[in-house]
């Protein structure tokens, strides 16, 4: 466990320049590497390598362990690197590289005595037999040869090895070393150092030769098996004296089928210890209001969280009660998040926000009618803004239509919820996540052909509403437990998009990219007939509406993603209050990243074209919540809110007629407060940049203009960055040709466009852009003038309405995040900013 210094947003007092508008290669890092005493070292490094390999030879021997090899396990110098490609031999494969380890730990410094963290990597190596010279090899090479540099050879790779030893279980484990099971057994995952079946085969057969209990079933990835086997760590160790194919250990994820199918008096005692242990802010200013079938606040769990006055229906007929037990799950994941993590501990559980719950779903054998859909979301957000105005409401919504018909087009639905966030109505803007939509076949053995009818099955209605977060889903849970379940494989490999979700996919590249974002949605089991099947084992764990009956139910699907992502807004406003709805909208998205495994699953490369297509499945990825709220000394976020007037009336004389013109007026320039020494003394290390532009566009005024993009939103904006080799001047002649004149055009200067991951084409979609430039340290320290204008609405082009000279709002977010190497970034550009520097709070991580 180390220490983490969390770091507040730096909030700039807006751009630098409001300015009259008219539209118009990375290097690698060098390796880490301390300096070493050639002699001593390479002796010292000869000595532990026979020595731990003489003693894994001597626990072989004891445990009666038949091994064709051992495990070392390598470590390098504090805050330094491994060359970790030289630890294995891939042409013989005798010589594997299991895993990878950082870990940051204290150290003392000699010289002044204090403590400080820092990364310290492992690397667990399997080294067969027949190859023990492969090491001792490099080792006389390292003490007797030196390249034409005069460098000894193999110097990259030895003067890296701080240590090695036998490897223990521990090298094995790849999670949190509190997960690590001590006396008691636990489910583990053991994943194997191949795919191939003979290795599991190998594995099983010692698995019951030891005695230890494993599970059937098995997930693969290329050069990876995982078994599931419930182990305590004498047997862990066991199994690394025994085996020659392990690669890694990792604690298995509880499901909800562990909770869930307990007796409800072992239920009753869970929650009552949770109960316990709630501390929640009833006064809270902040709130979630969940539009759905209602909530029963009478759940031990939620009572505290959701007072009956904060109970609403659109129809007062039909009750404020849960009548069919949606909405309450949807109350137990927005309250408190991952359920499952605080019944498995002891600690504080703090809530500061609370519920508000309006029934917009009614009992049976009432019905809405599907024409009124847009105004009864409306009505339904007013009754709870009546009973509470002070409050700042995330608006929570896993309600949409069965069909998928409108495939990206506005609807009346979903340009009320537009209408609605933009406060167009009654200038109360407002923040609203909104559930992508669940795969709409009657037959969930579709769901099997999987991921194409996920690619074509589109976002739902009002899911495509350009001002919302649309949530979609992803999923990490692949164990299934359930002895019923035995021959299933779950459809979705781990962090891959759920099965349950649905994606722009199919529609129009003009429309918004949606979802933006994606949660936990749960996965689906698959038999060798092609049965599919949910289960348990493969949901979220939440409240359920009949406590008398049971507390805990699972939960999964776009419905259980988007209550999580109400609650990760939730957090948001609490850490910043005075952050507006377009603020928390953008850093959700700013702080989002795509798992490996969901990026590979729909991109061949990195190319802007195969980044297009992970954008309309799993938008900008899986928000980070640390990253959203927090900065460190290596890494900062700038954040600017500030309103602009993008298009004006100006009175022009011709021919001695006085003349309207419209046209383009304000343009936001940021010459950002920058730590340029920093970067440069970081030189051609990696860096990123990230930058991302929030705003709500009011829907366009009827059908006429809903089918064409540029007349839906009242007005578009743009954010561009200088490249690095552009000056201030050459910035704003190339973007902007009112600074332009006769003698100064167009500069003939470019976009740094090599440096984007999405690119302007893919990011300028919808109401909010964001994207991620990759470069040198010293490139980015000249890459320090943002520039945000507006583009074409029919807030300009339909003048008659009387919108022309409107305002309108933004939230603009650009963080920088650099390796850590002990740099500190956020100190000069918070001084810069203001002299005061924020105090960091200390927290364990």
């Amino acid at each position: 466990m180390s220490a983490h210094i969390s770091l507040p947003h730096i909030v700039l007092q807006g751009p630098t320049a409001n300015v009259k508008f008219t539209s118009s290669a990375q290097q690698g890092a060098s390796i880490r590497l301390p300096m070493r005493n050639r002699e001593d070292h390479v002796a010292f490094l000869q000595r532990k390598f026979n020595s731990e390999w003489e003693r894994s030879e001597r626990d072989f021997v004891v445990s009666h362990a038949v091994r064709q090899g051992v495990y070392l396990q390598f470590k390098s110098s504090p805050g330094f690197d491994l060359k970790i490609q030289s630890l294995e031999d891939m042409r013989s494969k005798k010589i594997r590289l299991c895993n990878v380890r950082k870990v940051s730990e204290p150290i003392v410094d000699r010289a002044t005595g204090t403590e400080e963290d820092k990364e310290v990597v492992y690397a667990t190596v399997f080294v067969a037999n027949e190859k023990r010279q492969f090491f001792l090899n490099k080792f006389n090479q390292y003490a007797t040869q030196d390249l034409e540099s005069g460098n000894p050879k193999n110097g990259d790779l030895i003067n890296g090895i701080d240590d090695l030893q036998k490897a223990i279980a521990q090298s094995f484990w790849l999670d949190d070393t509190d997960l690590l099971p001590g006396e008691t057994s636990q489910w583990c995952e053991v994943w194997l150092s191949s795919d191939t079946p003979e290795v599991e085969t190998r594995f099983v057969a010692l698995l019951g030769r030891l005695q230890i209990l494993h599970r059937e079933g098995r997930i693969r990835f290329p050069e990876r098996t995982v078994k599931l086997i419930y182990a305590n760590n004498a047997q862990l160790e066991t199994l690394t004296l025994h085996s020659d194919d392990i690669a890694e250990f990792r604690r298995a994820k509880e499901t909800a089928k562990f909770w869930v199918e307990q007796s409800n008096r072992e239920q009753s005692e869970w929650v009552q210890d949770f109960v316990n242990r709630i501390v929640v802010d009833r006064e809270s200013l902040h709130s979630i209001c969940i539009l759905d079938t209602g909530i029963n606040n009478g759940h031990p769990m939620l009572q505290l969280v959701l007072d009956h006055t904060d109970c609403h229906s659109y129809d007062q007929n039909w009750g404020v009660h849960d009548h069919q037990g949606h909405g309450t799950l949807m109350a137990g994941l927005a309250a408190f998040g991952n359920i499952e993590q605080y019944l498995e501990d002891t600690d504080t559980i703090e809530v500061l926000h609370v519920l508000e719950s309006v029934k917009i779903l009614p009992p049976p054998p009432h019905q809405n009618n599907p024409e009124l859909w847009g105004d009864i979301t409306s009505q339904a957000i007013s009754r709870a803004e009546i009973q509470a105005p002070l409050r700042n409401r995330i608006i929570c919504m896993a309600v949409t239509s069965l069909d998928n018909r409108d495939r990206g087009r506005p609807s009346s639905w979903s340009g009320k919820l537009d209408q609605v966030c933009s406060g167009s109505e009654d200038g109360n803007k407002r923040l609203m996540i909104v559930s992508a939509g669940n795969y709409s076949s009657d037959d969930i053995r579709q769901i099997g052909n999987y991921p194409s009818n996920q690619q074509n099955d589109s976002i739902h209605d009002p899911a495509q509403a350009w001002n919302v977060v649309s949530v979609g889903a992803y999923t990490q849970l692949t164990n299934v437990t359930d002895p019923t379940l035995r021959g299933h494989a779950p459809i979705a490999d781990v962090n891959q998009l759920s099965p349950f979700t649905t994606t722009s996919y199919s529609w129009d590249p003009k429309w918004p990219i949606k979802p933006e974002v994606v949660f936990e949605g749960g996965n689906a089991v698959v038999d060798s007939s092609g049965f599919v099947s949910e289960c348990n084992d493969l949901s979220l764990v939440s409240t359920f509406y009949q406590p008398r009956l049971r507390h805990f139910e699972s939960f999964r699907m776009t419905s259980a993603a988007t209550s999580q992502a109400a609650h990760f807004a939730a957090k948001i406003q609490v850490k910043y209050p005075n952050y507006w709805a377009e603020t928390i909208r953008a850093l959700m998205i700013h702080s989002a990243e795509w798992p490996d495994q969901l990026k590979r699953q729909f991109a061949s490369d990195d190319s802007k074209g195969q980044i297009a297509n992970v954008l309309r499945v799993g938008g900008y990825g899986v928000p980070n919540l640390d990253r959203a709220i927090n900065c460190a000394s290596n890494s900062l976020t700038l954040v600017s809110q500030a309103e602009m007037q993008p298009y004006e009336i100006s009175i022009e004389h011709r021919n001695g007629k006085r003349q309207k013109n419209y046209k383009t007026k304000d343009m936001h320039f940021y010459n950002l407060p920058w730590p340029t020494e920093e970067l440069m003394r970081l030189g051609a290390t990696p860096v990123q940049m990230r930058i991302t532009l929030s705003y709500f566009i009011e829907p366009g005024p009827g059908e006429v203009g809903w089918k064409d993009r540029y007349r839906y939103p009242s007005h578009l904006l743009r954010f561009d960055l200088n490249s690095p080799e552009e000056t201030q001047d050459e910035f704003l002649r190339r973007i902007n040709a009112a600074v332009r004149d006769e003698e100064n055009g167009h500069p003939g200067t470019s976009s740094a466009a090599d440096h984007w991951v999405i690119g302007s084409q893919n990011r300028d979609k919808g109401s909010i852009h964001s994207d991620i430039w990759n470069g040198t340290a010293v490139d980015l320290a000249a890459s320090n003038m943002i520039a945000v204008f507006p583009r074409i609405g029919w807030w300009r082009e339909r003048t008659h309405l009387g919108k022309m000279e409107s305002p309108t709002r933004y939230a603009l977010i650009v963080s920088i995040r650099t390796p850590e190497q002990g740099v500190d970034i956020y100190t000069p550009v918070s001084q810069m900013v203001s002299p005061l520097v924020p105090v960091g709070i200390r927290t364990e991580v």
